[in-house]
């Protein structure tokens, strides 16, 4: 009884913090569209729908460019599953999904910009070619860079489930490689495309680091950057409702579809391949493969290797000894600190909870706790339905009527930081967590364990690895994260990724680098830390088993 009470009070206080986060800004920002009535309905003009339309013009044309490319290059590593390096290779294309999108912009800048590698080759050529990449370009640009290798590796994903009779069938009817793709391949990917599109529509439009770093003003300009530019600049509060409210009708509109469109498979990051020995390449289509992995490879590393050297050509160690530098990092480690802790904990007190709810359900169903199980379910889900720039334009309007918005910077980040990581947590919690209860429920309730010794004994030792894993995932996520700190960053309150976008905008291109170098640095370090203590505790357990 004393659990029951426990888990079901605590998982209450979880949910209630949630629908206080995500629930105070639409009221807040429901009751300004009240109190200004005349004026919200004026904001809704032509430069609004203007905006909206470039959002989703430019997140269409993201996903059509992106599913294209990744298309011939997952088919690419799906024909050859011999050569060297592919498991590397199909690691490396994790890199853009951990890389903080700031970073990423400026490895493009620095090889597509007007003062990049390119344009610096080709005047040294004597055929000078002065690239364009703010406006339209570059936000496709950045948005492939980012989407195409996860298109690539869940499309990869629907190709490995294809049964091996399929490939052995095709090779003894003599099927070419259009008729397989044709026959086989091609309805296994379009049961998972809408999916997949889906996914990086959702990413594209609610894109926010790309678009303020390299939109091309009014004309490329997002519904989330103008939500920022209408609050940080204008301080035209009935613009930000229209804006925001606009915004949150199209996240709630995209999220119906992808209902009905389904889901991408569950495979997306395996990296088990399909025997296809008896498929036999020709020459001609073994280069051809090998020629758009090279250029899918080149496309990801030259940005990467970019920011390197662009931060290499810096002066890093005047960087690491500026005092304001310093401070930048202490607070972003701190803040992603409390933000990674504030995500695991009400990501496992969900999760508990929930288990414990759908548990105590089964033996005695009832409605009401029923729709609490679906509640704790789905409420790390919110902040897929209120983008984080929503949340924080509605607590930015609400709190600047009681106090300095400013002085309150760090309990925002580490809050609506928190909540936004709680999607990625809750994923690797749950599973860890349900398959530990349902082994152990019965012989924990036999030997009369529970609490703390339960936690300590039976639990911890399970979900030991998927919560370092979604701490740290937390922790790097909030390391790169723009949105937040934009509202409300101020001199007093600033983190890397805040100092980084300022000396861009004063044209500081050196320090930029060293800086962008010195965030990517710390992200890497950060999932190198993951990588070694999932591997750690993997051995660990793999001797246990064996001493045993």
């Amino acid at each position: 009884m004393q659990a029951f009470r426990f888990k079901t009070v605590s998982g209450f206080i979880a949910l209630m913090l949630l629908l206080v986060l995500t629930g105070g800004a639409l009221l807040s920002l429901g009751i300004q569209g009240l109190q200004s009535d005349s004026d919200a309905l004026a904001a809704f003009d032509s430069y609004l729908w203007n905006i909206t339309r470039f959002t989703l013009l430019q997140a269409l044309l993201s996903v059509l460019l992106s599913v294209l490319f990744a298309l011939p290059v997952a088919r690419a590593l799906h024909a050859n599953t011999a050569f060297r390096g592919r498991k590397l290779l199909l690691r490396f294309f994790a890199v853009p999904l951990t890389l903080p999108s700031l970073v990423a912009v400026f490895g493009i800048t620095s090889i597509y910009g007007r003062n990049g590698f390119i344009a610096q080759g080709s005047t040294a050529l004597g055929l000078p070619l002065i690239p364009d990449i703010y406006g339209l370009a570059g936000i496709l640009l950045a948005h492939v860079f980012f989407n195409m290798p996860l298109a690539v590796r869940l499309l990869l994903a629907s190709l490995e489930s294809i049964p091996q009779d399929y490939w052995k069938l095709s090779a003894q009817l003599g099927m070419g490689s259009f008729a397989r793709f044709r026959l086989i391949e091609w309805p296994v990917i379009a049961r998972n495309l809408s999916g997949i599109a889906g996914l990086i529509f959702m990413l594209c439009a609610s894109s926010f680091t790309i678009v303020l770093t390299l939109g091309g003003g009014p004309r490329a300009t997002t519904l989330e950057v103008a939500i920022y530019q209408a609050l940080h600049f204008d301080f035209d509060l009935a613009r930000a409702v229209a804006l925001t409210l606009t915004q949150l009708l199209l996240t709630i509109g995209v999220l119906c579809l992808l209902r009905l469109t389904g889901k991408p498979t569950e495979e997306g990051l395996s990296l088990v391949t399909t025997n296809r020995d008896y498929i036999h390449h020709g020459r001609w289509s073994k280069i051809s493969s090998g020629i758009i992995i090279l250029f899918a490879t080149l496309f990801i590393a030259l940005p990467v290797l970019g920011m390197v050297l662009s931060g290499l050509g810096s002066d890093l160690w005047r960087l690491l000894n500026e005092t304001v530098v310093q401070q930048a990092i202490i607070t972003s480690l701190l803040l992603a600190f409390g933000a990674a802790s504030l995500c695991v904990v009400l990501s496992l007190t969900l999760v508990t909870a929930r288990e414990f709810s759908a548990a105590q359900n089964l033996k005695s169903p009832h409605r009401l706790r029923s729709f609490f199980t679906t509640a704790l379910d789905s409420g790390s889900s919110l902040v897929l339905i209120i983008p984080p720039i929503v949340i924080g334009a509605g607590w930015f309007i609400l709190l600047r009527q009681f106090t300095d918005v400013f002085t309150l910077a760090p309990f925002m980040v580490i809050a609506v930081n928190g909540v936004m990581a709680m999607p990625f947590a809750v994923r690797l919690l749950r599973p860890a967590w349900d398959s530990a209860a349902a082994q152990n429920n019965r012989l924990c309730t036999s030997l009369g364990i529970s609490g703390l010794n339960r936690l300590r004994l039976i639990d911890w030792p399970v979900i030991r690895r998927p919560f370092i894993l979604s701490f740290i995932f937390a922790m790097a996520l909030s390391m790169g994260d723009l949105g937040t700190i934009a509202l409300f960053g101020s001199d007093a309150v600033q983190t890397l990724p805040y100092l980084l976008l300022q000396r861009m905008g004063s044209y500081r291109t050196s320090d930029a680098a060293g800086l962008a170098l010195i965030l990517a640095a710390i992200c890497f370090a950060l999932m190198l830390i993951t990588d070694k203590t999932g591997s750690r505790i993997n051995s660990g357990k793999s001797t246990e088993r064996n001493a045993s």
